[in-house]
């Protein structure tokens, strides 16, 4: 689907669902403005800021508005609902901590329960657009796909799970190469294929047959042009590389390589690092600055030995680094080659509560700080570990051309802990490659908030 037609629907409804908001909210100032002291307007103005704020943030952290749900309105309404449980938590901690707040109970139950009306029916809303729209002619393509062969069959998969309905017309083939049923009609005069797009109103000719293998294809790709129908060719690259590829120029000369890396751009890692140093400096300021001596105190109470736990673990390129933690289990000879576990005999009862809360790994940010650690990024695992692993599983290592990070990708989607099997740290692996794959300094942000949520919520796997 066109990437900016997604964009567009999804600010689209993001902005539908905060009229929502605004209009629940004012529409409940104005019924109970009778019972509101003009004094208190503020209170109620800063809640309004607020009750915005906190909506974006949670759909964002979320992913409420997600490009692969968005067109699905079971998996939208329940990625709202959960939306909703944040938004309203989020809320009621503001009025909670904020204790000159003289709101209104009423008010405020009033205007939560309006906005989960009104979110009900934006979906309505946003089911109905769907079903109207997705057969527009103005939206709707119409696909010819030239030649029959795996890549075609593939080509048909994909475009009918497309979210904005493509019909696919049927492949262009001699029919004496056809050996099976098919579930789309044979074209069989490729010659005729314009003439026929264009009695058809075909919007795009894809061509899984190359120029090389046929020098017609070019002849039809300037006919293609001339009728102002968009021909697209898909090569075959199987016979060198058997993976997806990412296509890029030096000048004019095309470059494969297996991925697509935006940290490789050298502004874009100069991003990251600033705001790996901003995130962290806060953390030390604020947090550590008097966390580290409570916790020392109590950790030095319960067992003997060091307050921090310094490990060696893999970091970029694979090098080693000393990776800081709170001490969490009591001096053992186990530390570098056993991964915690449930009910670990190990682990002390402040230990217990550190690792639930994640408050163990809090001293890293003095890792990022020193650059041996991005906020956000790849877990670093022991060296015992990562030797074992890059053995056992395919592109294990390529997590390492980034530096290993507090929290990652994987860790927000479950995938945390202890890793009972190679399967386990296998899934853990392409979460990571992902990451790699997909940075921004959006994706980090959203990241680290959701990090928040989930130790808000709770994590079955933090022991």
């Amino acid at each position: 689907m066109n990437q900016h037609l997604s964009n567009l629907i999804r600010i689209g409804f993001l902005l539908l669902d905060l009229l929502a908001l605004n209009t629940v909210y004012y529409g409940c100032r104005f019924f109970f403005s009778n019972y509101i002291p003009a004094e208190l307007n503020n209170q109620y103005s800063y809640l309004w800021i607020w009750c915005n704020f906190a909506w974006i943030i949670v759909s964002w952290a979320n992913n409420t508005y997600r490009n692969s749900d968005i067109f699905s309105f079971e998996k939208f309404s329940r990625n709202t609902m959960h939306a909703y449980g944040y938004f309203l938590a989020l809320v009621t901690l503001y009025l909670f901590l904020n204790k000159q707040s003289d709101v209104s109970r009423l008010f405020f139950l009033s205007m939560l329960i309006s906005f989960a009306f009104g979110l009900i029916v934006d979906r309505i809303i946003h089911l109905g657009l769907y079903h109207y729209f997705r057969n527009k002619a103005y939206i709707t393509r119409k696909v010819v796909i030239i030649g029959y062969n795996t890549r075609a069959k593939k080509l048909a998969e994909y475009l009918e799970q497309q979210p904005i309905y493509t019909e696919i017309l049927g492949f262009c083939e001699d029919e004496t190469n056809i050996h099976e049923l098919t579930h789309y009609p044979i074209i069989s005069d490729r010659r005729n294929i314009i003439n026929y797009s264009l009695k058809e109103q075909v919007t795009e000719i894809f061509s899984t047959i190359s120029p090389e293998e046929d020098k017609y294809i070019y002849t039809l790709m300037n006919q293609a042009d001339h009728a102002c129908i968009k021909f697209r060719i898909l090569p075959d690259l199987d016979h060198f590389i058997r993976r997806p590829v990412h296509i890029e120029y030096i000048d004019d000369m095309p470059v494969l390589s297996p991925r697509h890396e935006p940290l490789d751009d050298v502004g874009n890692r100069i991003k990251k690092r600033f705001f790996d140093i901003v995130v962290s400096s806060i953390a030390i300021i604020f947090i550590l600055s008097w966390l580290v001596p409570i916790l020392a105190i109590l950790i030095k109470l319960e067992s003997r030995g060091p307050v921090f736990f310094v490990q060696k673990r893999n970091g970029k390129d694979g090098r080693p680094f000393n990776c800081l933690k709170f001490r969490s289990m009591t001096v053992n000879r186990d530390s570098d080659s056993r991964q915690a576990t449930k009910n670990d005999s190990r682990i002390t009862k402040m230990g217990a509560f550190m690792r639930k809360t994640s408050l163990d790994e809090l001293p890293q940010f003095f890792n990022v700080l020193m650059s041996d650690m991005s906020v956000v990024g790849p877990r670093p695992h022991m060296l015992k570990h990562t030797e074992e692993y890059s053995r056992l599983i395919n592109q294990f290592m390529i997590r390492h051309f980034l530096k290993p990070g507090i929290t990652g990708w994987a860790q927000v989607n479950g995938l945390r802990g202890e890793t009972k099997t190679t399967e386990d740290m296998a899934n853990r692996v392409k979460y990571d490659i992902w990451y790699l794959e997909n940075w921004s300094l959006w994706l980090d942000t959203r990241i680290v908030f959701m990090t928040v949520f989930n130790v808000m919520k709770g994590e079955k796997n933090a022991y």
